[in-house]
């Protein structure tokens, strides 16, 4: 469905014709005003309408309507198509989600169309109506601003991640907190939401690169004024800081499920070690009952007075050295 759609002159806001045709014809004639219409999850009945009166490619239009792309930026004769993938994450679930914004660049038209609940078109449009100065420089300014609200919500995100990361880093290095079940479970699925922010920032790397002039031996990306080159570079520099943080936690979680894993393995050897020696010290005494249970006549010290006693008592100082020997090494 069309969420706002809206001719802007100047910078500002204005009235114009209802239909899409005419107000597209008018924005063109002015030379100084665009349109912009913003779409949520359209129908391929609903885009029919702005295809036909922007001539959208086909394929972008596809992409657009079937949703679940990668970020990128894709060049065509009438109009320049890119996606980029918001992000947000719920801290009380420890949950990464994504949605998808597709935009459509022409000379004198933006369309936007989003998927997902993460997006932050909203706000866009609200500070970009109060910043007439910015908004006057046509569609290159809502691309640039969509990107920066995008990318600036990454270093939120980033942050919030690592800030979850050092609690659970200090629970798995806390005396008891590494053994816990369900330790090992919480960090495999921390590495699954790192993964799925990664599959939002890295693609976006290229798009960026393009539209600041670096990529391509400097050349300009039709529709985007190359002015405003020097603003795509500072969003490109934010999104290699997101980079940078993502492998980096990436790297840590990695260790840190490295770390949690040895941790128990050596619970475990600990374990081990403790129960051989119990078991060591319950042997002892089981095989001399086991001597002096069987059914012998001529046994040494069989028919002595004090036979039951020194046995006891050589079964609990056996018993006294083995404990003090295993405790002495540290299995006990």
């Amino acid at each position: 469905m069309i969420v706002d759609c809206a001719i802007y002159r100047l910078g500002r806001r204005t009235e114009g014709p209802e239909d899409l045709s005419d107000a597209l014809d008018l924005a063109r004639a002015e030379g100084d005003a665009f349109i912009w219409i913003g779409l949520y999850e359209p129908t391929e009945q609903e885009f029919d309408l702005v295809t036909e009166e922007f001539g959208l490619h086909p394929l972008a239009v596809e992409d657009a309507l079937k949703a679940h792309q990668r970020p990128k930026l894709e060049m065509y004769d009438d109009s320049l198509f890119v996606v980029l993938k918001p992000v947000a994450y719920e801290a009380e679930s420890d949950v990464v989600t994504t949605g998808e914004v597709m935009v459509f660049i022409g000379d004198s038209f933006v369309v936007t169309v989003r998927h997902g609940e993460c997006s932050p078109l909203a706000q866009v449009r609200r500070r970009l109506e109060q910043d007439p100065e910015m908004l006057r420089h046509g569609p290159t300014a809502v691309l640039y601003s969509i990107a920066d609200a995008t990318v600036d919500h990454y270093l939120e995100v980033a942050t919030e991640l690592q800030t979850d990361l050092e609690e659970l880093e200090a629970e798995v290095f806390s005396p008891n907190g590494g053994g816990s079940r369900n330790t090992a479970s919480r960090i495999y699925t921390f590495k699954r939401q790192i993964l799925e922010f990664r599959r939002a920032t890295v693609p976006l790397t290229v798009p960026l690169t393009r539209l600041s002039g670096s990529g391509a031996a400097g050349a300009a990306v039709p529709f985007v004024n190359e002015k405003a080159q020097p603003f795509f570079r500072d969003v490109n520099d934010h999104l290699a800081r997101v980079n940078e943080s993502v492998e980096g936690l990436d790297r840590l979680v990695s260790d840190v499920l490295a770390a949690h894993l040895a941790q128990m393995s050596v619970r475990q050897n600990d374990d081990m070690r403790k129960i051989s020696a119990w078991a060591a010290m319950a042997a002892v005494p089981t095989m001399i009952a086991g001597i002096y249970g069987m059914n012998f006549d001529h046994m040494p010290e069989l028919h002595w007075l004090w036979s039951y006693l020194v046995v006891i008592l050589a079964m609990v100082a056996l018993e006294f050295l083995l404990y003090h020997l295993f405790k002495r090494r540290g299995w006990l």
